[in-house]
């Protein structure tokens, strides 16, 4: 589920604030445990000392280093030529609901009312109905690319989102929210020590992507 994959990140983060007099007021900054997606931004320290240089950067030994977990469809090395950093606008409702109609739906009685009382339907106008329920119960991922920052490669990452600026329910109650996700590996620039004792590496670590959503309370 959703909370152990995010406490992945969480949990390979906690090691990499800087240790010592200079770092210290971040330790008390560092993201806690959560089960919420997507992940939150990470407070970073400010000094640029504790960013990867120029001879640190170099694609072909990272790529060499991440190996199979480059994978070009959620993460880049650049800017992305499409979208917008900082969060694309959602596409409004009614979506269109996608592949066919879930089992729950298809399995829904509209003969018959919760008091026992029978309605008349015919096939065309059942049909109907469930596409129009199925489109407007529907809550698919609207994926963004985000900047993780240059202690981060690559530093761009696709990242999932539940659509929920109303509700996805009749009557209204149930919003989108995350049932499913998914883990990147990405490599973070860990520091350990502070000043001319500093000591710096790449380490990999799992970011929790979002991969499925749906309408629940």
């Amino acid at each position: 589920m959703k909370a152990p994959q995010a406490l992945l990140l969480y949990s390979s983060l906690a090691v990499l604030w800087p240790r010592g007099c200079c770092g210290q007021p971040y330790l008390r900054l560092r993201p806690s445990p959560s089960d919420n997606l997507p992940v939150k931004d990470i407070i970073e320290h400010p000094d640029p000392e504790y960013d990867p240089k120029e001879q640190d950067l170099d694609e072909r030994t990272l790529r060499k280093k991440l190996g199979s977990g480059f994978d070009p469809h959620f993460m880049s090395v650049s800017v992305p030529a499409q979208g917008n950093l900082s969060g694309s606008d959602p596409p409004h409702r009614p979506f269109k609901g996608t592949g066919p109609l879930p089992n729950e739906l298809k399995k829904l009685d509209l003969g018959e009312t919760p008091y026992g009382a029978r309605l008349r339907m015919g096939k065309k106008a059942r049909r109907k109905f469930l596409q129009w329920l199925w489109a407007y119960t529907y809550c698919p991922v609207v994926y963004t690319w985000k900047d993780l920052g240059p202690r981060f490669w690559p530093r761009f990452i696709k990242e999932g989102n539940c659509f929920s600026e109303r509700s996805c329910s009749f009557p209204e109650g149930m919003y989108c929210k995350p049932v499913k996700s998914v883990t990147k590996t990405f490599l973070r620039w860990y520091c350990q020590g502070w000043s001319r004792q500093k000591y710096c590496t790449w380490i990999p670590v799992q970011y929790p992507v979002i991969s499925e959503c749906k309408c629940a309370c």
